[in-house]
């Protein structure tokens, strides 16, 4: 086990020295989130955007181990294996904590961290300082519930969602406890505040100078970045002055981080370097690894016009065939009719039902909140196009699926609500 302070210096999100030595990568197996503020926008399968809440999938635990174990034979210096979402790893604890687990198994003395609004993880701290996950970060936006009134939309406890002031102080409540637990267990833990101006850019100092008297290690103060269909989409990230203003106000608190470079969900290699072009499309792929035991989903479902290719957005289609694989030949079995268009999000989980006994589903192309719910309820979408039998060799005989073609079209217009052509 390492010291504490070999530990903090191998961390390159930590000691802006570790980030010209060692690489880090993030495995995306928390979808979803239990707290929605008002600068986020958790978009999959996005590969022009780099920020938080962006993934181009969500893996399984054991499909991230395998991952792992891929990517390390690429970028053997990565030293830190984190869970930063692409939701909350405390609204997944379940896909979390296997996956800690399993990473900690496997590599003993990898550097294990999560990235946490600090709603849930509280129950989990105990388990986490036994599995040794060194590094913690929170983010804490405010201290005074009036002012995370603004920055929160909601949050969601034990079902029940809350809102306004309620809501930032439940918030509040849980993220002091997380604090206090994680120091105790003697964890390393970095405070995360988004400096979103004319609404809490004065209010970060008081942050730093009340989470560093209960015990946190370090401080990033991280620009707004503004995205579009948010409720601070139409804001302007914090200027040059603004953010040297907060950052020289909480250093008198907090030793200060300044080279977050705002990372994806799963995000690999070097910080702040272009990924290496061997990850890219890697991660997809790993999503697609099946189980040794498919026996609870046997199936494979195709969008196809004729029964031969996949030629079929999933939108568009108007029914799926399903195949099984009897005595080592592939039979389509049956023919199910999808869901009728229309109805938004409420049509892909209708179709996620639908296909509820199917491992994946075969399209030609797919859109992102499509992908996302239909990967949360189990049934993986591989998007290609040519032969029907060479999506289900991925599936039936575990093919490598990189050797199909891929489809390579832009994007539905309709941005896959559930109306649209994907």
């Amino acid at each position: 086990m390492l010291s504490d302070s070999d530990a903090f210096a191998m961390h390159p999100c930590f000691d802006p020295n570790a980030r010209h030595l060692y690489g880090r990568i993030h495995l995306p197996v928390a979808p979803k989130c239990n707290v929605q503020c008002n600068y986020c926008n958790r978009k999959f399968d996005c590969a022009s955007e780099s920020r938080p809440g962006v993934s181009s999938a969500v893996l399984k635990p054991f499909q991230a181990v395998a991952y792992l174990e891929a990517a390390l034979a690429i970028q053997p210096n990565i030293a830190v294996v984190g869970i930063a979402g692409p939701g909350d790893p405390f609204a997944n604890p379940t896909e979390t904590m296997e996956t800690l687990r399993l990473v900690r198994e496997k590599y003993p003395n990898i550097l294990l961290c999560v990235s946490s609004n600090g709603l849930g993880i509280g129950p989990y701290i105990d388990e986490l300082a036994a599995l040794d996950v060194s590094h913690v970060t929170l983010t804490i936006n405010a201290i005074d519930p009036e002012i995370g009134a603004n920055v929160y939309a909601w949050l969601r406890e034990d079902k029940v969602v809350h809102r306004g002031v309620e809501a930032a102080a439940l918030l509040l409540e849980k993220q002091m406890e997380a604090l206090k637990a994680l120091k105790k267990h003697g964890i390393t833990v970095k405070i995360n505040s988004i400096i979103v101006p004319g609404v809490n850019d004065r209010h970060i100092p008081e942050v730093a100078r009340v989470t560093a008297e209960l015990g946190a290690d370090i401080m990033n103060c991280v620009p707004l970045m503004p995205v579009e269909g948010t409720p601070f989409g139409a804001l302007s990230e914090p200027d040059g002055g603004t953010i040297a203003r907060v950052r020289i106000q909480s250093r008198q608190y907090i030793h200060q981080m300044a080279h977050c470079t705002r990372c994806r969900a799963d995000a690999a290699g070097m910080l702040g370097e272009a990924q290496s072009p061997e990850f890219d499309g890697m991660l997809r792929e790993y999503s697609l690894l099946g189980e040794l035991d498919g026996s609870s989903r046997p199936y494979v479902a195709a969008a196809s016009h004729e029964g031969l290719l996949v030629n079929q957005h999933l939108g568009e289609a108007e029914t799926f065939l399903i195949f099984d694989d009897v005595d080592g030949k592939y039979a389509c079995i049956e023919r199910r009719k999808a869901p009728p268009k229309g109805g938004g999000e409420q049509r892909w989980r209708d179709m996620a039902a639908l296909l509820s006994d199917c491992r994946a589903v075969l399209v030609s192309a797919v859109g992102s909140v499509p992908r996302e719910i239909l990967g949360q309820a189990g049934v993986q979408v591989l998007d290609m196009s040519g032969m029907i039998q060479d999506g289900l060799d991925v599936f039936f005989r575990k093919e490598d699926p990189r050797a199909l073609k891929r489809h390579s079209g832009k994007a539905c217009p309709g941005g896959g609500a559930g109306g649209g052509c994907d």
